[in-house]
């Protein structure tokens, strides 16, 4: 946890003091006619103000726990108290193909399949959006297909954004009918809407803000997306930046509170980091981790659910600087209690490219971190002086002792994909590297049943009536691609 508990104080009290004192401009109509009757002031020169009585008590009234339920409700998770869930998300343009040489432009049937991909891998919990469908032109039909080929791809919880806040309601009507009737997705939510509400420097998106309000209107939940980048749209010092972010994120958390009170809104805190030298994002550098891990202290410090971003490395294929990258950047950001992990699987080139491959690997090494926020448990006979005993003046060893074989998938947790042979064994097992094995896994997935949650007679019923472009089966893509 970068932040002790001063620097913690002096953050959030400089986040309350933006808010009274600078606030927010360029809110449209409707935001004017919610906020100033609700509380809120504004300045001669147009920006609103939320004094800090006003965001504490919109805070006091917002929704703590966030259950965000699967298309199959028991493989939903619940947001909010440090529980660390790790994620899809991001808006990549382009793809890595399987050879590991070559990018494309993104597609939905990639959007499809990653997403499928994520349905398969046992330490992602969830999956935002997290490329763009190159291939769809319409806006509208680009929000209704990049819906519904998540909601087939993977019964887990999903996320999407909305272009326009009109393309809300044909989505929802989709969810509605593929769980049985109108009505239905209210009940089991299990799409998030996720929303930057905000254009730093604080200054508020006009479209963002009617699709946060369709969003309550349709009990869609929410993620409020607030990203920064330290050096270009937020400031250089990362405390400033950790400020300025964190009054972007409650200012969203008021407006969603002043519509309805208690409304499942998650607080997506998400400091990016500028290369000074360059101006361009790095998503890969210590800066990241140490910011986003600030990020997610803060919010749970004042008791919000949060996501924070991580595992985007700046390497463009799934290399060691991509390892080290998101290694440390997804280890800081669980560690610090981060409650949900957007962006940070399957991501390369600064989120800028997705590939299936990197992702399996991905979720190897997640598994891991997730165990290391486990951390060392003490459990009735962890320590068992008895079975020392006997090791001690019996055999010198405990691999074949009742406690060792007892948590050997208890406490241990094991890589599928990651090496652990001898240097011998490796050679004569054919000295197949991390990405060799990462592609056999992607095809062995592949090669299995596609996940069937989404009943069929629901499906067909969907594809008669909405302009649904995923393929019923998917052939090989081969577009053009360009070599790294």
């Amino acid at each position: 946890m970068p932040l002790d508990d001063n620097k913690v104080t002096q953050i959030a009290n400089a986040a309350f003091d933006i808010l009274a004192r600078i606030g927010l401009s360029q809110a449209p109509e409707t935001i004017l006619a919610l906020a100033l009757p609700g509380g809120a002031q504004q300045r001669p020169d147009g920006r609103i103000l939320f004094s800090r009585a006003l965001v504490e008590d919109m805070i006091a009234k917002a929704c703590k726990r966030v259950e965000l339920p699967g298309f199959v409700r028991d493989r939903g998770i619940e947001i909010g108290g440090g529980r660390v869930h790790i994620g899809t998300g991001g808006a990549a343009v382009q793809v890595l193909d399987a050879d590991g040489q070559t990018f494309r432009h993104s597609t939905l049937e990639d959007l499809y399949g990653l997403m499928r991909i994520v349905d398969a891998c046992d330490s992602i919990h969830y999956s935002l959006r997290p490329l763009v469908a190159r291939d769809m032109e319409d806006p509208l039909e680009l929000d209704i297909n990049t819906a519904f080929a998540a909601m087939k791809a993977t019964s887990k919880p999903i996320g999407t954004s909305f272009f326009e806040s009109a393309n809300l309601s044909p989505v929802v009507a989709m969810f509605d009918e593929a769980l049985g009737g109108a009505g239905a997705f209210r009940k089991q939510p299990f799409c998030f809407s996720s929303v930057c509400h905000v254009v730093p420097p604080l200054t508020l998106a006009e479209e963002a803000c009617g699709v946060l309000f369709e969003s309550v209107r349709l009990g869609m939940p929410l993620q409020l997306c607030s990203a920064a980048q330290a050096g270009a749209t937020s400031p250089a010092s990362l405390a400033g930046a950790l400020a300025q972010g964190l009054a972007e994120s409650l200012a969203g958390l008021v407006l969603v509170n002043m519509m309805q009170p208690g409304f499942p809104c998650i607080l997506a805190f998400l400091p990016f980091i500028s290369d000074l030298r360059t101006g361009a994002m790095t998503g890969g550098s210590g800066e990241a981790a140490i910011a986003n891990a600030a990020a997610a202290q803060l919010l749970l410090k004042l008791g919000l659910p949060s996501t924070v971003s991580a595992g985007m490395p700046d390497a463009k294929t799934a290399d060691a600087q991509s390892g080290y990258e998101k290694g440390y950047t997804i280890a800081l950001a669980a560690q610090s209690g981060a409650d949900m992990i957007n962006l940070s699987v399957g991501m390369l080139g600064s989120i800028m490219a997705a590939s299936k491959e990197a992702l399996v690997i991905d979720n190897d090494m997640c598994r891991a971190i997730l165990r290391s926020v486990r951390g060392v448990e003490l459990f009735e006979g962890s320590i068992d002086l008895d079975t020392i005993e006997r090791v001690v003046t019996g055999e010198k060893h405990f691999l074949g002792t009742p406690q060792t074989l007892e948590l050997m998938t208890k406490e241990y947790v094991y890589p599928s994909l990651g090496d652990r042979q001898n240097i011998d064994d490796w050679l004569e097992s054919g000295a197949q590297t991390l990405w060799d094995r990462a592609v056999a896994r992607v095809a062995a997935i592949e090669a299995q049943p596609a996940p069937s949650h989404l009943a069929t007679d629901s499906e067909s019923a969907l594809r008669a009536r909405l302009p649904i472009k995923l393929p019923e089966t998917r052939p090989k893509i081969r577009p053009e691609t360009r070599k790294v």
